[in-house]
């Protein structure tokens, strides 16, 4: 009877983790067009590729030159932080040579678009405020003004500051209504930044139907519906209904796969929601895609972004998996390590991006730590989520196997069942699974380790063997983890074991005690 109760809250946690959510279709509809997103990605690459091409004629006059760069720096504005920066400096380059000061005006409203999404507030207002705005036609007029808006409501909300934030939004507004001045009464700009202004100044009814009414009566491309659909979605969470924005979301993120934009928050936001909400499997896929966004992209904020809500999503899939008490203890193990090594990698970008800040130095060495970061991060979250994946593929079958028992009152069976869980062979499984995902990661781990030895002490495996205890315990090391109780209790070994290990291998080692652990770190992934 005991057994039966013990039973009761994992029939209870499986019925709440696994309840229907309202908006399964549009995911379903959201995972299909991820299905397709390379395809879209590479319609994108092929009309850049074609405009490159026409600026190898050479009978080109430099207002098509400056035509055809303005069209490639539309192309990646929203697509490749890199490209779209590099273009818009040739755009200012060529309006020099034409000496032209609204060409040389309008590519510096483009760079500042670019210095805004990354996150680089200065860098922006900087570039605008050398606009000679009284030379520019009115379309430009209006990026100027709303490009200008858009940089001073940023700012705001990245401050929430009770004394800054109010100035900035009362700014941003005049250059709101400076910009609708300018624009027709039913154009798009005109009806969605009424929308944004009053979003931003708290009156919630009026932009609703603003930005509604472009929803529902407007025929709007990819990217024009996805900005009002996020936007939109940060009203119904203020006003707490989630379910309104995720599906709002769902479209808005599947607008920008097809329409190939990877600068964009639409997944990060759904991310975030369906984590709320527990669905940790769909959160972990779109987080997952915001992340190959940020890193396709190219700008520093929205990594970090990314980067800040990856361990959360994994904690709080520790914590459902533990509340079923069963043997996960090593899962938890591979978790910390996961936690480390973000940790420290969050620490290493945020010093690297201070240092990029206010110089430029070291900055190939920092790249190199960023992808290598990017790399374990991605191989050790997939590898934890397969692991989860088949555990609970075992707790179901455990979980039917149970019922049965329990409909026809064979309660002695359960006994047996439980008794027949092998933790020393799923601990076994757990280590070979961890040595694939090591080596995949350093795929010359061991050739690396043994010429820290002379011959006669270098690790000889035996065949089909990844990792000997050896090996294993200063991969751990590579991975961050240098403390010897917390390698102990990953490789189930006690506290002394793991430091005459340590003590034993670094004694026959050519490189000095001191050194060997430096010597381990230096060893690069792929």
């Amino acid at each position: 009877m005991r057994r039966v109760l013990f039973l009761i809250p994992f029939l209870l946690f499986f019925h709440c983790a696994f309840s229907n959510a309202g908006y399964d279709s549009l995911l379903t509809k959201l995972n299909n067009t991820l299905d397709r997103k390379k395809a879209y990605d590479a319609v994108k690459l092929k009309r850049i590729d074609s405009l490159k091409k026409l600026l190898t004629a050479g009978n080109l006059s430099l207002d098509k030159r400056y035509g055809i760069n303005l069209m490639l720096y539309n192309e990646y504005k929203s697509f490749n932080y890199h490209a779209a920066y590099s273009y818009s400096q040739k755009l200012q380059q060529i309006g020099r040579l034409l000496n032209d000061p609204v060409k040389i005006a309008y590519g510096k409203i483009k760079l500042g678009f670019i210095l805004l999404s990354s996150g680089m507030f200065k860098e922006t207002f900087d570039s605008l405020k050398t606009v000679m705005v009284g030379l520019l036609p009115d379309s430009a007029k209006t990026e100027y003004y709303f490009l200008t808006a858009r940089t001073y409501y940023d700012l705001a909300d990245f401050d929430k500051d009770d004394y800054y934030t109010p100035i900035y939004n009362k700014k941003a507004s005049q250059y709101i209504d400076s910009g609708l001045m300018l624009c027709k009464p039913n154009s798009f700009e005109y009806v969605y930044y009424n929308g944004l202004k009053y979003l931003k100044n708290g009156n919630t009814k009026l932009a609703v139907i603003n930005l509604q009414s472009l929803i529902k009566k407007y025929k709007l491309t990819n990217h024009q519906f996805a900005v009002t659909a996020s936007t939109l979605s940060d009203l119904y969470i203020r006003q707490a209904e989630p379910d309104s924005a995720i599906n709002l979301l769902i479209l808005a993120a599947i607008a920008d796969v097809k329409s190939a934009t990877k600068e964009a928050a639409a997944m990060l936001n759904l991310a975030q929601l369906l984590h709320t909400n527990g669905d940790i499997t769909n959160a972990y896929v779109f987080i997952k895609q915001a992340m190959d966004d940020a890193i396709y992209y190219g700008a520093r904020q929205r990594k970090l972004q990314v980067s800040a809500i990856l361990p959360i999503i994994a904690v709080e899939t520790i914590n459902s998996v533990e509340k079923q008490r069963l043997a996960l203890f090593f899962y938890g193990a591979i978790l910390t390590i996961l936690l480390v090594i973000i940790y420290k990698q969050l620490q290493k970008l945020k010093l690297a991006d201070k240092a990029i800040m206010h110089a430029n130095h070291n900055l190939q060495e920092t790249n190199h730590k960023l992808n290598e970061a990017n790399t374990i991060k991605d191989e050790y979250i997939g590898y934890y989520f397969n692991l989860i994946t088949e555990y609970i593929n075992k707790l179901e079958k455990f979980k039917r196997s149970v019922d049965n028992k329990l409909i026809t009152k064979r309660y002695e069976d359960i006994g047996v069942l439980v008794n027949n869980i092998n933790l020393t062979k799923e601990r076994e499984e757990l280590f070979i699974n961890f040595d694939k995902a090591f080596l995949k990661i350093f795929p010359n781990f061991v050739d690396r380790y043994n010429a820290l030895f002379s011959d006669e002490n270098r690790v000889k495996l035996l065949p089909n063997q990844l990792l000997n205890t050896d090996l294993r315990i200063f991969a751990l090391v590579r991975l961050g983890i240098n403390d010897t109780e917390k390698i102990a209790h990953i490789l189930e070994y006690s506290v002394n074991t793991i430091y005459n290990y340590k003590t034993r291998i670094k004694s026959k080692s050519i490189v000095h005690n001191e050194e060997f652990e430096h010597a381990i770190m230096a060893i690069k992934a792929i």
